[in-house]
């Protein structure tokens, strides 16, 4: 059984019936397009509320103005516009393998994706700083996380995406060294495809994916070793005050963050290590994985945005307050963005 018979579509017609070179349409049985449309859309909508109630609440409550939190509601932001901009017409694509809106809105949507999907990445490099100041360096945070430190955070996790994403999509260096492959044997009419050559697919899976990841894992460890010496520290101190109530609190505390930090970490993995892997081996093996496997691990990678905020907000109290305050319509209440969230 070859790939297509094992993701149940046949090529059978064309995007551009009267147009020479047009790419082919997937035909699939409404067994699988209707589940695939009602998951495409649902994520996308969850991805859009769930981010949209972090940006409303960070932005109205007064409680919740501080640096720390900037840092949430722009990675909320980015997430927001993923789900705004992107996974729309992504869902188009991947439903029928057509793109219907031109090729200027295919670099567009293109440079759109990446730079929306690299800034979020970038963003969890940040939120990981900031959690590793405030476990490894409790004394010097509020001179480290403070004004103009977030600030310049936010913008580079901005501005080193867009001007990556830019400069590689309407530069088309993504072609350098195989423009004549892709030609050939990609390019059609009618398509939408985000293809890299060996060098290309090398720096842009490196600035995107591996460099942030690495560092994301070296933070994340490096609160571990510390939140675990710490914890053995205060074992220790009240052994010898003989108490021992503090310290199993402590140690809970010590399983908790752990847990935690495992969470986080595993989660941003599972969902961007596999479409990266295959990019990165996609030009080295001679193109050959399936069109329809790297746009599922696309989609895999756009649930990070949709989980986003369950990791970094949903898990406070003052969230779920929030929410319900917003819910309810308390929020058009005089004065309620100075509701006190938390004590």
């Amino acid at each position: 059984m070859d790939y297509q018979e094992l993701f149940n579509y046949t090529k059978r017609d064309l995007c551009y019936e009267d147009l020479n070179g047009s790419c082919w349409k997937y035909t699939r049985p409404s067994s699988v397009q209707v589940p695939m449309l009602i998951t495409m859309t649902l994520i996308t909508f969850v991805t859009i509320i769930g981010n949209l109630l972090v940006i409303i609440s960070i932005g109205h409550f007064k409680q919740l103005h501080m640096p720390t939190n900037q840092l949430i509601l722009s990675l909320a932001l980015c997430d927001f516009l993923v789900g705004l901009f992107v996974m729309p017409l992504s869902a188009v694509r991947s439903w029928q393998g057509c793109w219907y809106f031109g090729d200027f809105m295919c670099k567009l949507h293109t440079c759109i994706d990446i730079t929306l999907s690299t800034a979020s990445i970038f963003h969890l490099v940040c939120v990981s700083t900031e959690r590793y100041c405030a476990v490894c360096n409790p004394l010097k945070y509020p001179s480290c996380i403070g004004f103009p430190t977030v600030p310049f955070m936010i913008s580079i996790s901005w501005l080193i995406p867009a001007v990556f994403a830019y400069t590689m999509t309407f530069s088309e260096l993504n072609l350098l060294g195989a423009r004549g492959f892709y030609e050939t044997h990609v390019y059609c009419v009618g398509g939408c495809h985000v293809f890299f050559s060996h060098g290309s697919a090398v720096i842009a899976s490196t600035i995107s994916f591996y460099v942030p990841g690495l560092i994301i894992i070296g933070i994340y460890y490096r609160i571990y070793m510390v939140a675990r010496n710490q914890a053995r520290s205060i074992n220790r101190l009240f052994k010898q005050l003989r108490r021992d109530y503090p310290s199993r609190d402590t140690q809970h505390r010590a399983r908790k963050a752990t847990v935690t930090v495992a969470f986080v970490v595993g989660i941003f993995l599972i969902c961007w290590t596999p479409f990266f892997i295959c990019n990165i081996m996609d030009p080295f093996i001679g193109y050959t994985i399936p069109s329809v496997v790297i746009d599922a691990l696309v989609w895999f990678g756009y649930v990070n945005s949709t989980l986003n905020p369950f990791i970094y907000a949903f898990l406070y109290s003052w969230f779920r307050k929030a929410v319900q305050i917003i819910i309810t319509g308390t929020i058009f209440q005089n004065n309620s963005s100075r509701k006190r969230l938390y004590p």
